[in-house]
């Protein structure tokens, strides 16, 4: 019989159910939702417990087998967690969705990864009804009553709808924990499909359980309160918030989505020590307008992965407090710097027991200061491991060589820092030069006229080979008046003359992944669809 084991959910769960039952773990905060008319949802280790417990009946009642898949699909609600648990007692599979995601990439996710059934929210029920005849393999659905608006699904259309409240209003016996070993797959992760159809990272029970090792790097505290807005369908937020939150006690606050404008007041509010962000985020919350109380929090530590190296300063001194700089990905790899170690843009060096170097395409390490892959495997020199689900090929291909590619191009200094780059075949070269991005979003963030930014490329109208133009897509300030000129004037003030946006273009939003990275291919079907909305700089 196996032992019970803190490294698994199922288990976890459990044991500090007992331990612990009313300890508050998890708040999913109301004052970014709706400035805080309706009442926090706080869970303690026993509701966990207890709800997980309910939700696993139901799939076991379903037929959903070991090793079966199910999709996943909401905001981050507190039953998001519940049924992670669930999958993990059952040795069942959930699919996280972003729930933005419809059509045929909605449907590839769910054929892909033979999801028999799907745990969805109310307002993801459109976007089913859209494709159901896609999926004649979908055998159940159950929806969560979220309070939201929401559609109607056709029940004669796809048999075995039912609700998720009502399966968390009916208490039922102790389910026994089907999971046998802590290599039994609990999730599978797509990846954003930049580089084709995205691919389904299967990741283990023990690995969700290891990111309490990533709390420990950060250096959090029983003091700590971690935060993030960050969506739970990303590995983000289950590894730098959920986990260490879930493992080490260290009560979680959740938003039920990212908010620049109210993120510090949600510290504030609920003390919370430490947040997550991911590369564009801190440029959009830089370009916010200063506020006198903007260094007024408690936040002590944000644990980032990709802060622009040009706002790193200015976003510390502002804040007042301090960036850990890290870099991962689903698939594996892991370096990090520490508060006060290393060079201001640098990602870090290799975590414990990880080897990273810069390849070239011949697989040679690169000198300092030259550009190539950045690759990661077992500092043993065992080959990497990644398993890509239904997909062997890719899954070879991602280790060649016995070595993680990661598709990020970087570069080392002489004393081992490790810096990004950019994806591999996405650098902006412009006149001759790469554009650091980063100095190019600070220079128009701190614009007043600009609510948030991103810049990107698009092939040059020269016609240069391997030349881009430099589009600055920008989200205007509410109440300001909109000059191109002036943030033309801006850019020539504080930019090199080949940094300058070849464009400016304005969008209502800044559309991004659930990681919130922004999804550069919706703004280019703009750019060229939208014109009356695209500035270049008028003549000097």
């Amino acid at each position: 019989m196996r032992e019970p084991n803190e490294m698994l959910l199922a288990d976890l769960l459990r044991i500090r159910a007992d331990q612990k039952p009313d300890f508050d773990v998890l708040t999913f905060e109301h004052l970014s939702l709706d400035g805080g008319a309706t009442p926090d949802e706080v869970r303690t280790y026993a509701d966990l417990a207890v709800n997980a417990n309910q939700i696993a009946a139901t799939l076991i009642q379903l037929g959903l087998k070991r090793g079966e898949c199910f999709g996943l699909m909401m905001r981050n609600h507190p039953e998001f967690v519940e049924v992670m648990a669930a999958a993990s007692i059952t040795a069942c599979v959930f699919v996280p969705i972003d729930p933005r995601t419809k059509g045929e990439k909605l449907a590839y996710f769910l054929q892909n990864s033979e999801c028999k059934g799907i745990i969805c929210a109310d307002y993801c029920i459109d976007a089913l009804n859209e494709i159901k005849s896609l999926l004649p393999a979908l055998e159940w659905i159950l929806v969560l009553d979220s309070g939201a608006e929401s559609g109607t699904i056709d029940a004669s259309a796809l048999a075995g709808t039912r609700s998720l409240n009502e399966v968390l209003d009916k208490p039922v016996a102790t389910v026994d924990i089907r999971l046998q070993d802590p290599r039994d797959p609990l999730q599978i992760i797509f990846t954003s499909g930049t580089t084709g159809n995205p691919k389904g990272v299967v990741m283990e029970n023990a690995r969700f359980g290891a990111f309490v090792m990533l709390g420990m790097l950060f250096g959090y505290t029983q003091e700590d309160r971690p935060y993030t807005g960050l969506s739970l369908t990303h590995g983000n937020a289950q590894a730098v918030t959920l986990g260490p939150s879930l493992s080490m006690g260290l009560r979680g606050v959740f938003s039920r989505r990212f908010t620049k404008s109210r993120l510090l007041d949600v510290c504030r509010l609920h003390g919370c020590t430490t947040f997550s962000l991911l590369g564009g985020m801190a440029t959009a919350i830089y370009s916010e307008p200063s506020r006198p109380d903007d260094g007024d929090n408690p936040v002590r530590l944000v644990a980032s992965a990709g802060m622009p190296s040009a706002i790193w300063e200015s976003f510390e001194k502002r804040f007042n407090l301090k960036i850990f700089e890290w870099y991962g990905a689903v698939e594996g790899g892991l370096a990090y710097k520490p508060i006060g170690e290393g060079p201001i843009g640098s990602f870090g060096k290799p975590g414990p027991e990880l080897d990273m170097k810069i390849l070239d395409e011949d697989d040679n390490e690169c000198p300092p200061g030259e550009m190539g892959e950045i690759c990661s495997r077992p500092e043993t020199g065992e080959s990497a491991q990644v398993e890509y689900y239904k997909n062997p090929e890719a899954s070879r291909d991602k280790t060649r060589g016995g070595w993680l590619r990661s598709g990020d191009m970087g570069y080392r200094d002489t004393e081992g820092w490790l810096f990004f780059g950019y994806r591999k075949g996405g650098g902006i070269r412009h006149n001759g030069d790469f554009v650091n991005t980063g100095f190019v979003e600070k220079v128009i963030a701190e614009h007043a006229a600009v609510a948030d930014v991103f810049v990107y490329g698009i092939d040059a109208a020269s016609g240069a080979p391997g030349e881009k133009d430099v589009v600055a897509a920008i989200v205007l300030a509410s109440g300001e008046e909109f000059s191109a000129n002036a943030i033309y004037a801006a850019c020539r003030r504080g930019l090199e003359s080949n940094f300058v946006p070849s464009y400016l273009q304005v969008v209502d939003e800044i559309p991004k992944t659930a990681s919130e990275k922004p999804q550069e291919r919706f703004l280019l079907e703009q750019f060229s669809k939208d014109a009356d909305n695209v500035y270049a700089e008028a003549a000097r």
